[in-house]
């Protein structure tokens, strides 16, 4: 299995990095784009002009990315590089959109209509019945959100290098690991974000008419209540701001995982089965390599959002 990093110039100019020292490479469901660290024994001592990063695996580009951070240095004669990189969907969440009322906003309208960002493309979904409301200092990123919840119910996700997603995947590949020699099995509950009740006021600015009590996280002893103005993204039907924000804390509340040693291409909202897991959606991946090799962990995640 081989891995390479290649950095583009901002003039189009690919500089190949073939001797990878180390790498990690991660997606998550919940996160609005890639990540990728890599250490690589560099040929060439300038990258001044760097200005994208790619990872390939068996040939295959599994990352796309902005230059976060590059740092190179000689030591002992070699050049050694550093890279740190987000993925160009990352730039969703660093363009904010004029405030207000957005009436018949479709997806592809969202995605098309405010700014052109590289390499960034997305699900086709022209369904326009819906609305979005722009707050001051909302990201395109937090309006996707907020419209894939309103069209579908769900939350959006990145497929592929940079593809924004609000459906799962209509042929996700299937992957049966459960015959595998698997490194590791284990589950992970994240319950740092949970609340036990939400207070939403009225249009006089008053508590009391809209509230949300969260069984699940009573359940766990947690007491943590959260009040907040009338969400006018929400004003076609109040009571779902409240569960819009129980979902979205409740997000990656428990995630099955297990690493196995290489990389079957697996992807976010393609299905897996292992241990207890059985054609579940991908809800993580983690690709991590070095001189013993690449080693990949796979994650479900079980919470309020539907699959």
């Amino acid at each position: 299995m081989t891995a390479s990093v290649i950095i583009k110039t901002a003039d189009g100019t690919s500089l190949a990095e073939e001797k990878v020292l180390n790498f990690v490479f991660d997606k998550d469901l919940y996160t609005p784009y890639t990540t990728l660290r890599a250490r690589v024994r560099a040929v060439r001592n300038s990258y001044e002009d760097a200005a994208e990063v790619i990872l390939l695996i068996n040939g295959a580009m599994v990352h796309h990315g902005l230059v976060d951070n590059i740092r190179w240095v000689k030591t002992d004669g070699e050049m050694f590089m550093n890279v740190s990189s987000r993925g160009f969907t990352s730039l969703l969440t660093q363009n904010q959109i004029e405030p207000g009322l957005k009436s018949h906003m479709s997806f592809n309208a969202l995605m098309e209509n405010f700014y052109t960002l590289p390499y960034v493309t997305h699900e086709d979904n022209s369904d326009d019945s819906s609305y979005i409301y722009v707050r001051p200092n909302t990201s395109m990123w937090d309006a996707a959100s907020n419209l894939a919840y309103k069209l579908l119910g769900t939350y959006p996700y990145i497929r592929g290098t940079n593809k924004v997603m609000i459906s799962s995947a209509a042929s996700p590949a299937v992957f049966d690991l459960r015959g595998e020699k698997l490194l590791s099995i284990g589950t992970e509950l994240t319950d740092s974000r949970l609340a036990s009740g939400y207070h939403m006021a009225n249009m006089g600015g008053s508590y009391g008419e809209f509230d949300l009590a969260d069984s699940d996280t009573e359940a766990l002893k947690i007491v943590r209540h959260k009040y907040f103005d009338l969400d006018m993204r929400f004003l076609y039907d109040p009571p779902e701001a409240l569960a819009y924000r129980d979902k979205y804390d409740f997000r990656g509340q428990k995630r099955l995982f297990c690493s196995y040693a290489g990389y079957k291409g697996e992807d976010l909202s393609d299905l897996v089965s292992f241990g207890s897991v059985t054609s579940e959606r991908v809800g993580s991946v983690n690709i991590s390599g070095s001189s013993r090799g690449v080693v990949t962990e796979i994650g479900v995640y079980r919470d309020k959002f539907p699959r």
